[in-house]
This record gives C-alpha cells, structure tokens and sequence, in this order.
C-alpha cells in the first residue's frame, strides 16, 4: 500500500469528520492495529478532528492492552480491519469499534474542521504512548503538538533531511523512534517506507528491501542496526544509498559503529539521546572521529530550545568530571505528563530546583552521566530498576508484577544483563520454567519477555529486607562462569 501526501490529507479530513460527529476535541482516539498506512491515516483524522492518537498495538498481548485501554477510557476506537489480528476480545470490553474502512468514506466536513482547528492551541494533546509502568501498568505519555513542531524543526536541517530522502521506519508506530519518521517526512516531503518487523528475521530480505525502495535514511534503535552488524550481512549485500545512520534506544557498542563506517565511510553517524517524556530526543552527538572499541560514545549536545542539567542527591548542579548525576532536562520539549496518573507525573515532572523565582517544571529522567575532563556526557545507566532492553524501555518490577501474578508463582525477582542486553528471571514456585514462558508470552510483549528463567528456592534479601539483585546478578555471573547454563 502506498499514499502520497494529497491523498493522505483528504482520508485523513475523512475521518476527521468521521470523528468529530461523534467525539468532540480534546479527547484520545485508539487506533487498533499495527504497523500500516491506514494507522498513519487514522493519526491525522484524529489530529484533524482536534484529538489526539493512540495506537494500540493489536498484536500485543490482550492483558496488557486492555490495561491501556481501561487508563484511557475512549469513546473513540478505530480498528484497521486489514490487520490479521482479530478484535472478538476487543469487543468485549468496548462498546463500539470502526472500522478504518468505513471511516474513510465520510464526506469531508471542511467548515466543521476549519472551526476545530481555530480553536486548538499548540499546547494540545497530539499523541499518547504507553510505556513500562513500574507499578505493573503501563503509563500514558502525553505530548503536545507544540514539542513535537519545536523538535522538528531543528532535527531535519540539522541532520539534512529533505524530499530527496527515502527513510525506512524500524520502530513501532507505539514506540516513540517512529515519531521522528512520520513527521520528517511531513516536515519535509521526504518519503517513508513502513518496514515490516518479519523482515528483520530475515537480514537478506531486509537488505533488499532496503536495496529495492532506495532507502537512504535509517534512524533505528541500537538494537535493529545489530541484526545487520552481527550477521555481517553488509559484506555480502548493502543497500548502497543509505548516506545517514541515527541510532538510539541504547548504547551503540563502538566495534558494531566500526562495521558501518567501514561500510558507509561516508554516511553521517549521529547518537541520539532521550526518554519518550521529552519528545524523542533532548541530546545528539555527530560521530566524525574513531573510537576504541572500549570507549562509550559521548551523548553530545543539548538539542536547540533544550536545557540538559545534572543534579546530584541533594538536587546540586553538577559541572566537575567523573561525579555521576541524574540527567535533567528543562524546555517546551517536555511532555504533558501521565495519562490521567497526577501522582507519577508530580515526581518525574517537577519544579526546577535551581529557580527560586518562578515554577519552572523540570524532568527527572532517572539516567545517570557523568561529565569527563572535556565536559563531553557520558551515559552511565539507570537510577533505577527501569532498563534499555531490545531499544525498549523497560521496568523489571513491571514483568515481576505480571509474572508473580501466574498460577504457582510466589516471588519473583528479574535482572537485566547489561552486556548481553538478556533479561534473566529467578522466581520461587512450582510452575516449570517451561510453563513460567508459556504463559509469559501472553501476558508480556516480545520486547519485555525474560531471555531466562531460574527456578530458585529462595530469593536472597538484603539487611534490610529488600531483594538483593546483587547476589542474584552474582549468582548467574558465577553460573556463566562455571558452565551450569
């Protein structure tokens, strides 16, 4: 399927005014469904209709969606009845469901669009997406039209994106990398080509992919350029007008950056930094030297219109080398805050310690960096238990909720492995870890189910009762070492 910019524009007034018969502006519209050209569309009716968009990814587990869906509580859910997912456990729990298709076909109501549209503001809700809640649901983050038109318009001229580009979106159209694709390519009139995920099981058919649509533009998490590094797929076939590379998600390992300079000499190399709460992205960095294999990448600077600050554990300023802080960030790229969930969005989004005079709201991202003897920020790891994995957000206590929620399951601890990227699960019960990962992959996403799982008869504690995933973490260095796998 394909669309070009006026006809995008049209089925999305369609369904605009499809919307707006029935909900009035302000309010979320789901979309279900997955990645395709119709859900874009769906995006833009709702913008239209002065709403603003959630996809719920359909091929998601139901627990996890209907949590989201329970949090937003829409009177608005559109369904892209072309995805091969069914919608019968959907329809349980919603009292209606349109369909894309139909949607479509609503003549375009232009003065009643026109009078929506004089009336929104920039501070608008545009989009929400839901990521790892640490209480086990997932939490809503939603962004303003205003961040992400202020994030635009410095990231394409920046990194010279224009209408001669083809960019091939990886990401999930829930996942926050995507937002920078769709909207480069309204920003500019740059094409995007929907990359299904089936390909990357397949790194020769990705590679042509790639080769056949005459992609030039990657912006992908870490982890999706590792498919083509690790098979060395480049060495065989490469698509050979690709001229940029932006990654994010995680730490790009400096030896997998090598493989592609070697074989892009002349691409532009940019780190991207930044949690879904700031609009994509707070920090860049363009790689222009090498680095030895055992040196992180710096994070760079601080996008135009965005203050990047660290704070020590008495909320002081850091400026001096080697002293570890959590990174803060101040600027209309901020979220609006959490769905409906004043509690969290009060502790993440805060006023600025540092200005007394007035109430500047600040974000705590809960990373932590470091500053070296150049000044150069270097990304040191989580404040908390919440985790890159996969390119994916993720909150350990969120699996360990769901999982000790299972049938013979009493406790659960789960840890991340850092230089794996392997989430490894020990749990206390009578479930086989057999039956543990069945009934996982129901409940969890792909990106948030444990490589691992140990059955233990007790989970260590720490003097003051808490879980120690030290030891635990020891437990399983030690059993890597011995070869009890």
């Amino acid at each position: 399927t394909e669309i070009t910019f006026n006809m995008l524009e049209k089925k999305a007034k369609s369904i605009g005014s499809y919307i707006s018969d029935i909900i009035g502006p302000g309010n979320p519209v789901v979309i279900l469904g997955e990645k395709s050209v119709d859900c874009i569309i769906a995006f833009m009716g709702a913008v239209y209709a002065g709403c603003f968009y959630v996809l719920v990814d359909i091929s998601q587990p139901f627990v996890r969606n209907r949590k989201i869906i329970e949090s937003l509580k829409p009177e608005m859910v559109l369904w892209d009845s072309e995805c091969r997912y069914s919608v019968d456990e959907y329809l349980k729990i919603l009292p209606t469901i349109h369909p894309i298709k139909d949607a479509v076909a609503t003549q375009i109501k232009s003065e009643t669009l026109d009078f929506i549209r004089c009336q929104a503001i920039d501070t608008d809700a545009l989009y929400t997406i839901f990521t790892s809640g640490s209480t086990g649901s997932p939490k809503g983050v939603v962004i303003a039209h205003r961040s992400v038109i202020d994030f635009m318009e410095v990231f394409c001229p920046l990194f010279k994106i224009d209408d001669s580009d083809v960019l091939a979106n990886q990401a999930p159209l829930d996942f926050d990398l995507s937002v920078k694709d769709i909207y480069s390519a309204l920003k500019t009139g740059a094409r995007v080509e929907l990359v299904s995920r089936s390909l990357f099981t397949f790194p020769i058919r990705l590679v042509s992919y790639l080769n056949e649509r005459h992609v030039t533009t990657l912006i992908w998490a870490v982890s999706a350029l590792l498919v083509l590094s690790v098979t060395d797929i480049l060495s065989h076939l490469k698509p050979d007008r690709v001229n940029k590379v932006l990654f994010s998600g995680e730490v790009m390992p400096t030896k997998h950056l090598k493989y592609f300079q070697e074989h892009y000499p002349n691409a532009l190399y940019v780190n991207l930094y930044g949690p879904t709460e700031i609009t994509c992205n707070c920090m860049y960095y363009i790689v222009e030297t090498d680095f030895p294999d055992d040196k992180p990448l710096p994070l760079g600077n601080p996008f135009p219109n965005e203050r990047v600050l660290l704070l020590d554990e008495n909320d002081k300023q850091i400026s001096e080398a080697d002293i570890p802080g959590e990174i803060c960030v101040i600027g209309s790229c901020l979220a609006l805050g959490y769905y409906d969930n004043p509690s969290q969005t009060h502790a993440a989004f805060c006023s600025n310690p540092l200005n007394s005079r007035w109430d500047e709201t600040l974000y705590r991202t809960g990373d932590l960096a470091k500053y070296d003897e150049t000044g150069a920020l270097f990304f040191m790891g989580r404040k908390d238990f919440q985790v890159k994995h996969q390119g994916r957000r993720v909150e350990l206590s969120e699996i360990e909720s769901v999982l000790t929620g299972i049938e013979a399951v009493e406790r659960v601890c789960c840890i991340h492995i850092e230089s794996t990227d392997l989430l490894v699960t020990f749990y206390i019960g009578s479930i086989s870890t057999v039956d543990i990962l069945t009934t996982a992959r129901k409940l969890l996403p792909q990106y948030m189910l444990p490589n691992l799982f140990r059955c233990i008869d007790e989970i260590p504690l720490t003097k003051n009762g808490k879980t120690d995933r030290v030891a635990l973490l020891k437990r399983y260095t030690e059993e890597q070492r011995t070869g009890d796998k």
